[in-house]
């Protein structure tokens, strides 16, 4: 019976540990895809770098077939590394912490405006050019309102949260000389590319 409820222990950790992975892994790939748009273009040019980006995890998921046809042990060994990092994942204070930023993230989903976080950002950058995002991730968990919201929040939180608004961010913006991640005014500036196919769809009046 010991035995058994120790190997039922090691199935649980290995299932709950390959289940985080799968999803850490699906929100990262959908973070990278999603930062391929660009925000001064509209139309199927803002989205041709999210394309680009599919096709390219498309070849590499090929490539990977192909190689694991033609050296079949290299499928044990990405097996073997995949049970590792499951059974690192699956541990109770890892899963824990897991569970709580994806409770965080499904907590923040209606709270969060695009627009209120715009007029925040624009508000942050104090008429410079931009603002980095630990700096807004400062001011939210200093600020009442939102302060129980983003409790434990790390910058990768806050910016797959800006990624899923469409607010365009990027690794080298520069504030005082330092570039990190952040948000540029000229980006928050652009009109939204959501816009633009209902604007074309007014009549126009030229002659």
């Amino acid at each position: 019976m010991h035995r058994l409820a120790r190997l039922a222990r090691v199935v649980i950790r290995l299932t709950t540990g390959s289940a985080a992975l799968a999803r850490r892994l699906t929100q990262g790939t959908t973070v990278w895809v999603a930062r391929g748009r660009r925000h001064d273009l509209t139309g199927w040019k803002a989205a041709l770098g999210c394309w680009l980006r599919l096709v390219a995890i498309g070849a590499l998921l090929y490539g990977l077939w192909w190689l694991f046809r033609r050296v079949p042990t290299l499928m044990c060994l990405l097996a073997g590394a995949w049970v590792v990092a499951a059974w690192r994942a699956g541990a109770p204070s890892e899963q824990a912490a897991d569970d709580a930023d994806e409770e965080g993230a499904s907590e923040a989903a209606p709270a969060l405006d695009r627009e209120a976080v715009r007029t925040l950002l624009l508000t942050l950058m104090d008429g410079g050019s931009g603002v980095h995002l630990r700096t807004v991730l400062a001011h939210l968990q200093k600020h009442p309102q939102t302060a129980a919201l983003t409790a434990g929040w790390k910058v990768p939180d806050l910016r797959a949260r800006l990624v899923a608004l469409e607010v365009p961010v990027d690794r080298g913006v520069k504030v005082a000389g330092v570039p990190t991640w952040g948000v540029r005014r000229r980006d928050l500036e652009t009109p939204s590319p959501l816009s633009a196919p209902e604007a074309s769809t007014a009549p126009s009046t030229a002659a």
